[in-house]
């Protein structure tokens, strides 16, 4: 007997209405591409660190390397990629240049990522 770890139909049956609704719906592969490598970003805890204290203020390099412990080395890597997808933006100020969300779509995708985790 075959061992399954999700639910299934219990015979196959196409709704065909749906699946014209969602084929007429469906963005095109190349988007669909670009959201999971956005999503992709996403998925180090490093940068959702950075994220995070991004979504409380506007911070230098060396303001996020003391708040998270690590090196400015360590924390510009991330910044470029974070940078590179759009999440993040910076201004120069004299001789530092500081870092905040590129706009309230990223708090947003933060703020219901952590309400997602948090249902019960």
């Amino acid at each position: 007997m075959e061992r399954r770890d999700f639910e299934c139909c219990d015979m196959i049956e196409v709704h065909e209405e749906l699946v014209q609704i969602v084929n007429e719906t469906m963005p095109e592969e190349t988007e669909l591409y670009d959201l999971a490598e956005l999503f992709k970003v996403f998925g180090d805890s490093t940068r959702i660190r950075i994220l995070f204290v991004l979504s409380s203020a506007e911070v230098c390099v060396c303001d996020l390397a003391k708040v998270l412990n690590m090196t400015q080395s360590a924390i510009s890597h991330q910044l470029r990629i974070l940078k590179q997808n759009k999440l993040v933006k910076s201004r120069r100020e004299g001789k530092s240049v500081f870092y905040s969300l590129s706009d309230g779509h990223v708090r947003t995708i933060i703020a219901q990522g952590r309400e997602h985790i948090e249902e019960e």
